[in-house]
């Protein structure tokens, strides 16, 4: 599939992404691509977030691609069985640990547990070694109890503009061959 067949929804995580973050990057660039916005970005309910990204699915006129970061990642995963509309796959980036109980701040752990059921579409999940609000074992386990591919950003901190991944060239180029590989 290429970008023009489907409607890529960009689900930031907590505090959103911001002008330098990749996902705002790419969603300026990728003419299918929009912003699953959320009515409170630094104190998330689980109900509203997840509520907002089903919409979105369902108002898509074409198949779905999701590319969630941090906490869009479980927001997402609880999603799934309210989608009425195809999703064509999924680019998860950075998955938190959400039931941890160390995670700051605190009311995050109302994302969690992940459901662990296998995904209905194909998915990436792209995870690093100094992840500081998730480690690469939970990831993991998480990417294999879905049936997700597991790519290793190596020591890459949270995958955001903080840690030096605002144009992010590697994942451009890993999103660009999982999109290849969708099927309509």
């Amino acid at each position: 599939m290429k970008a023009s067949d489907v409607d890529i929804l960009i689900i930031p995580g907590y505090t959103n992404s911001g002008p330098d973050h990749w996902q705002t990057r790419w969603q300026a660039k990728l003419s299918t691509a929009r912003r699953v916005e959320q009515a409170e970005w630094s104190k998330p309910v689980r109900e509203d977030w997840v509520a907002r990204i089903a919409e979105e699915v369902n108002a898509s006129s074409r198949p779905v691609v999701l590319v969630a970061h941090s906490l869009g990642i479980p927001s997402a995963i609880h999603a799934i069985p309210h989608f009425r509309k195809k999703v064509a796959g999924a680019f998860f980036v950075a998955p938190p640990d959400v039931a941890n109980p160390k995670i700051r701040p605190k009311h995050l752990m109302t994302f969690g547990p992940y459901p662990r059921d296998p995904l209905p579409f194909p998915a990436i999940t792209v995870a690093s070694r100094n992840d500081p609000f998730g480690s690469y074992e939970h990831a993991d386990d998480v990417a294999a109890s879905w049936g997700s591919l597991l790519i290793d950003a190596g020591e890459s901190g949270h995958i955001n503009a903080e840690s030096g991944h605002g144009p992010w060239p590697e994942g451009t180029m890993v999103f660009a061959q999982f999109l290849s590989r969708l099927k309509p």
